[in-house]
């Protein structure tokens, strides 16, 4: 290799590092905000993600609005966001949206829909969410559940 070459090799590698790390910056400086109780900084930078359709910050900012932190408690806006993020795939907002849907918090009470995003979660590898599952399945009839297996085999990500 010659020494030009080298040098460019070198700076391609460089710039490509740099570039992970810029990617990687808003979401952790993020983190370490909400991590340390800066919940204000959190909530801006998570919120800048979220609208930009980031599933990770959707549902961040989801949980920042159930636990009130930073804003008043709203499961409403909690529901949105965790609908945003569920709509991707993202494990951890399905089994919230079952949750959701199981309690009647910030959405209608509804077992199918609750029973539905269990599901999702569990196809993805959450125990949890197959505990919460087969514990409501118990309480629904034999068309919910029928209902509720067809929903989750027809939902698509986003």
């Amino acid at each position: 290799m010659t020494h030009a070459f080298k040098k460019i090799f070198a700076i391609i590698i460089l710039s490509l590092s740099l570039s992970v790390i810029v990617d990687a910056g808003p979401f952790e400086d993020a983190r370490v905000a909400y991590d340390g109780g800066d919940y204000a900084t959190a909530l801006r930078l998570y919120r800048g993600m979220a609208e930009q359709g980031n599933g990770n910050a959707q549902y961040s900012l989801g949980t920042m609005y159930a636990k009130g932190q930073g804003v008043a408690q709203d499961y409403v806006e909690a529901a949105k966001w965790y609908r945003l993020a569920a709509d991707q795939d993202h494990v951890q907002a399905q089994f919230n949206l079952g949750i959701m849907y199981d309690n009647g918090r910030g959405v209608a009470r509804d077992d199918v829909l609750a029973y539905m995003w269990f599901s999702l979660s569990v196809a993805q590898g959450n125990q949890e969410a197959a505990k919460n599952r087969d514990i409501l399945a118990r309480r629904m009839t034999a068309a919910q559940l029928a209902q509720a297996k067809k929903l989750a085999l027809e939902w698509k990500p986003d």
